[in-house]
């Protein structure tokens, strides 16, 4: 019994101790003026160290952060002189627990999907440019070696195609996008071929 209290206690230390600043914080713009932060905190401090075992708990800082925010609407429900949008509020407030929610997720990985079709959709050597730059991390030199062109041709292919992704993806998702240097759009004065 005594090794499982010294691991809870030293789990609290490497585990909870540094996300105390975050919940201070969080619990200082969320709680009313007639409830203290630091009551809070102390009381979410003796409900962590009277828990019996902490193999079951996976994320440490959402975990602090609920024991908090529980703390915190039972504080408000018991002081029986606040107003009840300050409940409701608290409840429909969002925890920092440090991972995005499961909307921006969905919208990340859309977002990643579209930049890959646009990135696609660029001719090849330009394609080939960009991904050497920017996601190997290769020097312009580098890049200009492996192909076989100037690190002038390297430059220019860089600045065009990134421009193109950059107003691209700030346009309108639902639109289509004209890569530049493509069969489209190819005459002369072409303002977007790389």
């Amino acid at each position: 019994m005594e090794r499982l209290r010294q691991d809870v206690v030293v789990w609290i230390g490497r585990e909870i101790i540094p996300h105390e600043p975050a919940v201070r914080a969080w619990l200082k713009r969320n709680a009313p003026s007639s409830i203290e932060a630091e009551d809070i905190l102390q009381e979410a401090y003796c409900r962590l160290s009277d828990l019996q075992s902490v193999e079951q708990i996976a994320n440490p800082r959402a975990y602090f952060f609920s024991v908090a925010r529980n703390l915190l609407l039972n504080a408000i429900r018991h002081a029986r002189v606040i107003r009840i949008s300050s409940i409701t509020d608290l409840e429909l407030a969002t925890l920092d627990d440090g991972q995005p929610s499961p909307e921006r997720v969905v919208a990340g990985r859309r977002e990643l999907e579209r930049v890959r079709d646009l990135l696609a959709s660029l001719p090849e050597r330009c394609r080939r440019i960009i991904e050497m730059r920017k996601v190997e991390g290769l020097s312009q030199r580098e890049i200009a070696e492996r192909l076989n062109v100037t690190e002038n041709v390297v430059e220019n292919n860089v600045s065009r195609g990134l421009r193109f992704l950059s107003k691209a993806v700030s346009e309108d998702p639902i639109a289509p996008s004209r890569a530049p240097g493509k069969d489209h759009d190819r005459t002369k004065n072409s303002k977007n071929r790389p």
